[in-house]
This record gives structure tokens, sequence and C-alpha cells, in this order.
């Protein structure tokens, strides 16, 4: 192990200082909510686009990856929960440069994802207001956001629970209506013999077949897939702050499961089954033309209203956990010690206004062009939480391995399947990242990724050789003293 002085006991008592004031509900909520953001609203279209009806495949293998994410994740943070969570746990049981590496990557793509969540707000103001600037939407909201951010650990917890709510009730809205029009198609069909009909499951195969883009399509698709998953990693960011981080993790990875299952496969299949997977996210949202078939009144602008709240809930829960990795980074001595300082209230505000710096870049965007920005920030954005989330199967096989060897007892959350089900997530996360090379919307992850940890690996090791020649000079003048 490589932590130090007093094992991961020394890198707890290094982040203390937050208030654990989370309690397990919110955690729960928490959860859910970064689990079910515009990647589902608005990235399910695209998928659909890139697999056909076999995006229901490509949403069960993200979802088993996410699955087996946050059972790794589960498993280490009740072991140890703090709020430099895998990154922690990367500089612990790999390697301080891991730690390094993992943190910056993850803080440095989900800043620029800030950025692309209140660019996209611009845009969903202007369905009300369309001669509103889109700085000023920017400014606005990024205002009220830093300041629910800055307040204390209860208020944001507060705000996403409420944002998480209005997400997963819309969720079941949509299920129900949705179920509503599948079933009184599938009768409406059945009584006049069978004939062809508008809306059901025939829809599945009745344009190309179930896989008319192939496997490779499917494939692809995985990679929007992860994307729609990002944020649920949150909350083992989050339990750090957490009243009871046993009860709260283990409720939340439970919930979590079932309900990635639900909204997102149950979603998506019924869409499928009422809209023609070649119209879906080509003239309107999917999700608008199961209102529009219902005769819903104002469907568009109920849609665009939770879309708006599910941006909202994306930038509130990464302006979070960015602030949070740059407050570890900070105690761990790779960042300026003032990113490190906690308010009254404890709260590291400013690693917060640091991690604003995407709203700066998208304030400035939204102005030049934000419409051709916008693709090209997703697809750098994606690349720190992408390599982050590879590094958290590296790194829990890491723990178990760390942990058999020094004998230690009984975990009070078990993986399962360790160690299959690790290397399984860990080989599925590598070949996505691989795969973005070869496709046009994310070619530039990785174009971006790799130099970027090189630039990453290049710092570290000239910032550890000035404290290592600081140190020896320190010493050498102490020595001469005496």
């Amino acid at each position: 192990m490589s932590a130090g002085e007093g094992g991961f006991d020394y890198i707890i008592e290094r982040e203390r200082g937050l208030r654990r004031d989370l309690t397990a509900r919110r955690m729960t909520m928490i959860a859910i909510g970064g689990a079910i953001g515009t990647g589902l609203f608005l990235g399910s279209g695209f998928a659909i686009g890139l697999a056909g009806p076999g995006v229901l495949v490509s949403y069960v293998i993200g979802a088993l990856i996410a699955l087996l994410l946050m059972g790794c994740l589960a498993e280490m943070t009740v072991a140890h929960p703090t709020s430099g969570s895998f990154g922690a746990y990367a500089e612990h049981y790999i390697g301080p440069l891991t730690g390094y590496l993992v943190r910056y990557a993850y803080w440095t793509g989900n800043v620029l994802a800030v950025g692309t969540e209140v660019t996209a707000i611009a845009l969903y103001m202007h369905f009300w207001f369309p001669s509103l600037p889109g700085w000023l939407s920017i400014v606005g909201f990024s205002a009220l956001l830093i300041a629910v951010n800055a307040r204390s650990v209860n208020v944001f917890g507060a705000v996403e629970y409420w944002f998480s709510a209005i997400k997963v009730t819309a969720i079941v809205l949509f299920i129900v209506l949705a179920g509503f029009i599948v079933l009184r198609a599938s009768g409406a069909q059945a009584g006049a013999g069978g004939g062809a009909a508008a809306v059901g499951f025939h829809n599945y195969t009745a344009y190309g077949g179930f896989l008319p883009k192939g496997a490779w399509g499917v494939w692809v698709a995985v990679i929007i897939a992860i994307f729609s998953y990002f944020s649920v990693e949150m909350i083992a960011v989050a339990a750090g702050e957490a009243a009871q981080p046993e009860v709260a993790v283990s409720r939340a990875f439970r919930s979590t499961v079932f309900r990635l299952i639900l909204f997102y496969l149950l979603t998506l299949a019924l869409v499928l089954a009422i809209v023609p997977w070649t119209a879906a996210g080509i003239e309107e949202s999917p999700f608008v033309r199961v209102m529009r078939a219902l005769g819903v009144p104002g469907a568009a602008g109920i849609f665009n209203f939770v879309i708006l709240v599910a941006a909202l809930s994306a930038m509130n829960s990464q302006l979070y956990i960015t602030t949070r990795m740059m407050f570890s980074l900070s105690r761990a001595g790779h960042a300026p010690r003032r990113f490190g300082t906690l308010s009254r209230r404890g709260v590291p505000v400013q690693a917060l206004l640091l991690s604003s710096l995407g709203i700066a870049f998208a304030a400035v965007l939204s102005v030049v062009s934000p419409k051709s920005a916008y693709i090209l920030m997703v697809s750098i954005s994606a690349f720190g939480t992408m390599f982050a989330w590879l590094m958290i199967f590296v790194t829990h096989y890491r723990f178990r391995r760390e942990r058999s060897r020094a004998g230690a007892g009984p975990l009070r959350f078990r993986m399962f399947g360790y160690p299959a089900t690790t290397l399984l997530g860990a080989a599925l996360m590598a070949a996505i990242l691989l795969t973005t090379a070869f496709t046009d919307a994310f070619r530039m992850t990785l174009v971006f990724g790799l130099p970027f940890l090189g630039v990453l690996t290049a710092s570290y090791w000239i910032r550890h050789r000035r404290g290592a020649r600081s140190s020896a000079e320190f010493a050498q003048r102490g020595h001469s003293r005496s």
C-alpha cells in the first residue's frame, strides 16, 4: 500500500472537516437522480438512430457495466467512506500517481460537462423565450446553483432531492401513459383480427428487423448508454458527507439497481413500440411523440420543462462532485492549499469557484459558436469519467487482493462474483474507450484524453521532483545548522 503513514485512516483524517448531513433517503434519491439525466431524455433518440430496436441490447450492456461499477464502488465506499472516493482508493491501492490522474482527469471532464449542461440549459430556455440571449440564461442559472452548493451540503441535498423527484415522477407518468397506449393498441389489433396497427410490438421488427444496423450499431450505441449512466458514481463521493454511510450506500446501491433496469429499459421498450425507430429523434423527441399520441395539451412544453430540470440536476451534481474532487486533491497536496479550506458551514467554497470554470468557458462558446462546439465538448468531457470508471474496476481488483494478502476481516458489503465480475467490468470499459476512436461523434474522446493523461503525468513528476528537491534542501540546511 502506498497511502503513507496510518494506512487509509490517514487519508480519511486528511479529508476531515466536511459535514455529515446527508440522510440515507436523500442519498438514495441522489443516486437515482444521477442515473436519470439528459442521456435518457435526449440521448435516447441518438442511440436509437445508431442501433434501431437493438438499442435495448445496448442499454442492457450499459446497465450491466453500471451495476458492476456500483457494486465495486459500494464495497470500497462502505469500507472507506471519504469524499476523495475512487480517487483516494486509487491513490492508496495502486499508487499516488494513479490517484492524481484519476482525480484530475475526472475533475477536468466534469468541469467541461458542467459547461455542456449549462449551454444546453440556454437552448432549452429559447423554447419559451426565443429572443433571450444565451449568456443571460447561463449566468442566471449558474449563479443560482453555485449559491446552492456554497450554502451547505444539506441545501445541496434538499435541492437535488427535489430535482430527482421531478425526474422520477415524469418517468413514472411516462411509463404509465405509454403502457396504456401500447395495451390499447394491442387490444384494438387483436379485435381487428391481427391487422396492422401504427402502435405495437411489431415495430421492433417492422423496419429492417430487430438489428437493422447490425451488431456494430448495437455496440456503438453502448457508448451513448454509458454516457446516460454517468453520475451514478457520485453516490461514492457523497458518502463522505453521509450521516450513516454504510446504510446510505447499501440502500442506494439496491435502489439504483432496480430503477436503472425499470426506468431505462422499460421506457425505451415502450418508446420503440410506439414510435418507429426510423423516426425517433429526427423531427422531435420520442417522448414528445408519445405525449402527442395521447393528445396531451402542451406536450412539448411539459417535456422541455422536464429536460430543463434534468440538465439543472446534472449541473448541480457535477458542481458538487468536482468541488469535492478538487478539495481532495488539495488535501493530498496536489493543488494549492486554499482549495482545501472550508467555510463555516463546512463547504470548500474556493474549490467550488475553481470548479465553475466550465461555466465561463460555456458562456464564451454560447456567444461565439454554441451549436458546433456542443458535441465537441461532450466527446472531450466524456474521457474523464470513462477513465475513472475503468480505474474503479482496476482499483477494486487491487483492493480485494490487498485485503486478502493482509488477512483483513469480512467486508460489510460484498461485490458478487469477484474476481470475474470486476475483470468483466474492466474489459468492457476498456473496449468502449477503444471503440470511441472508431466513431465520428466520440473520436475526440481519445484524441484529447491520451495526450491529456501524458500532460498530467508529466506535471505530477515535475511537481514530485520539485517537492523532493525542496525537502532535501530543507533537510540539508537543518543538518548544516546542527
